[in-house]
Formats: C-alpha cells, sequence, structure tokens
C-alpha cells in the first residue's frame, strides 16, 4: 500500500486519462438497433451523456491530487466515492436487458469502471505533503493533540 501511495499523484493522472479516453470507445453494442453507444452518444440521448460527468470528476482528482490542499484531498475522496457510484450506475444502465435484447458490453465500459476504482483508491491513499491550513496543527500521529482542558 505504501508504494501505491507513493505513486498516487501519476497514479491518479494515468487513471483520469484513461476514464476520458474509455469515454470515446464503444460501451454497448444494441443489436436491434443496430447501433454502438459510448459515453457521450446514445440512440436519441436518452441515456444521456455519462462522459460529461466522468470527465469533469477525472480532472477534478488530478488537480486535487496535484495541489497540496488538505480540503482538497478531503473533497477528492468524497467526490471520487460519487464517481464510483455513478459508474457502477452507468455500467449497469448501458448493460442491462430490455424486452428480449440484451446489448453486448464492449471494452470501453470495462475500462471506466476500472478506472473509476483506480481513482477511488489513489483518493484513499493520497500522496505528497499536505501544508498546514491557518488554525490547523498537524501532528504525525494518528490521535490528535489535546488541547487545554478548561476550567469549570
Amino acid at each position: 500500500m505504501d508504494l501505491i501511495a507513493k505513486y498516487s499523484k501519476w497514479l491518479t493522472l494515468a487513471a483520469a486519462i484513461i476514464l476520458i479516453l474509455s469515454c470515446f470507445m464503444e460501451w454497448s453494442f444494441y443489436p436491434d438497433l443496430n447501433k454502438s453507444f459510448t459515453g457521450w452518444v446514445s440512440e436519441r440521448n436518452i441515456y444521456g451523456k455519462p462522459a460529461k460527468f466522468l470527465t469533469f470528476m477525472a480532472v477534478f482528482a488530478v488537480l486535487a491530487q496535484f495541489l497540496p490542499s488538505l480540503f482538497l484531498k478531503r473533497a477528492n475522496l468524497l467526490l471520487m466515492a460519487l464517481n464510483l457510484a455513478y459508474a457502477i450506475k452507468t455500467f449497469i444502465t448501458f448493460s442491462r436487458c430490455y424486452s428480449v435484447v440484451c446489448p453486448e458490453k464492449q471494452t470501453g465500459i470495462y475500462i471506466m469502471i476500472i478506472a473509476s476504482a483506480i481513482l477511488m483508491l489513489s483518493a484513499v491513499l493520497p500522496s505528497g505533503k499536505l501544508k498546514a491550513e491557518p488554525g490547523v496543527k498537524l501532528n504525525s500521529g494518528a490521535v490528535p493533540e489535546p488541547g487545554p482542558t478548561p476550567n469549570p
């Protein structure tokens, strides 16, 4: 795990690029329509454009990893959890059967979900030194330093 934390910035950058590129790949093929759907294109836009959200989250993840802010690291953890949940929802939406037709899952949708999981992993294990924000004291231990006790 220490190795992942050491290279977390570069892992995030690689996963973000792969996630954005996977949005342009085919996610599913619908034999009744004889069409392939991507993150940007679906029949009459019925599934929306999940690539917009996934691209935004990938860019945010890279910024949060490379900027030394405690707030961004914490926000990144929350947003990457939302990103992974959205990726799972998108996977289910694009690969579920309707009527008697089951779409064929293509490589792009698997790459999308794996890249989202890697972004979540890199958010859990951020790298780099954090700068103390004004009024916040950082210590090296897991237990916060006790403050002065108020007199009753």
